[in-house]
């Protein structure tokens, strides 16, 4: 993939001045001022956080504790819970309305189904709000009573996240939990209502850009999302606390996702666009995974052609970075 910067693109489309920033391959024109750009570049720093909290950098590696996934269910189903119910309340909004899709994205039944697998009929009775997830309850609360437009940031941080990176997660849980292959215990990776998810996750950017918003308003859109990836990692922190705790021995150390899984779960590569957990770890140019990728392909003869495959991704991710 190439970006290229040009004064005067091909395609019209919502023209907010200056140069337009064209992603080959994919119809998209953009602009530096569009909110999803200024989402992607403001949140880098955050989104590397993520990716490197070291509760995230296990999961991936397939180092997953059952009782751990258990609970990091639960408290996905406390935050969507919050965060459906304040979208619900604020659909009409004028800056909620373009990007309501609540058959297609919303995750909170798919998580109680995933929770009645894991705890059965009674698993409300058995789940309880944690200390490390009630602050990002209480903020998306908060923002849906007194800031409406901030539950933009809050919805584009989890359900872009949730159609890129989380289908990477999807197959390393079912993997390493042994999870059965009709898919019980991983609805909430299963959106049924969407047929293409980059062309969804296209027409997802495209709404929120179109959303009348001044210049200060689009900032505290991405100050707020940059806020999401800190009561993320704090979720995270709190599960890798636990985790010292509880001796059930790992389902499938090692590697948890191969290159091929990697790219089908980016439904066509689109790494650059997921705002979300670490799917960007395999593509960062960080020395150290690199070292641990290549060594273990190449532990595995049937598996060394992915180390070129990997290799050539890279060079294009960073060729693609310096432009």
């Amino acid at each position: 993939m190439t970006t290229k910067t040009k004064a005067e693109p091909k395609s019209s489309g919502v023209t907010n001045g200056g140069a337009r920033i064209v992603v080959d391959g994919d119809d998209e024109v953009l602009s530096p001022t569009d909110l999803s750009e200024m989402l992607a570049e403001g949140t880098k720093d955050s989104h590397d956080k993520a990716e490197n909290c070291q509760f995230v950098k296990d999961f991936l590696r397939g180092r997953i504790k059952r009782e751990l996934f258990k609970r990091g269910t639960a408290a996905l189903y406390f935050v969507y819970a919050a965060m459906e119910e304040e979208i619900e309340k604020n659909e009409d909004h004028p800056h909620i309305a373009p990007i309501y899709f609540p058959a297609e994205l919303h995750r909170r039944e798919a998580l109680a189904r995933d929770l009645e697998y894991f705890y059965g009929e009674d698993w409300e009775s058995q789940i309880s709000l944690s200390a490390g997830t009630k602050p990002y309850v209480d903020r998306i609360h908060e923002v849906g009573q007194r800031d409406p437009v901030l539950l933009v940031a809050h919805s584009y941080t989890r359900y872009m996240g949730d159609l890129s990176g989380g289908q990477i997660l999807k197959k390393v849980a079912q993997r390493a939990l042994k999870l059965p292959s009709t898919g019980e215990g991983l609805n909430f990776y299963q959106f049924e209502g969407i047929h293409s998810q980059k062309g969804f996750k296209q027409l997802y950017r495209s709404r929120m850009n179109e959303l009348e918003l001044d210049a200060e308003t689009k900032e505290r859109i991405v100050g707020e999302s940059n806020r999401a990836f800190s009561f993320n990692m704090m979720v995270f922190t709190e599960l890798e606390e636990i985790g010292k705790t509880i001796k059930e021995e790992v389902q499938d150390a090692g590697l948890g996702h191969s290159h091929a899984e990697i790219m089908e779960g980016m439904d066509g590569g689109d790494i650059n666009k997921c705002p979300y957990y670490a799917a960007k770890m395999v593509a960062s140019g960080n020395p150290t995974y690199a070292c641990q990728l290549a060594m273990t392909l190449l532990r595995h003869p049937p598996c060394q052609w992915a180390l070129a495959a990997w290799v050539a991704l890279l060079a294009g991710f960073t060729a693609w970075y310096l432009l």
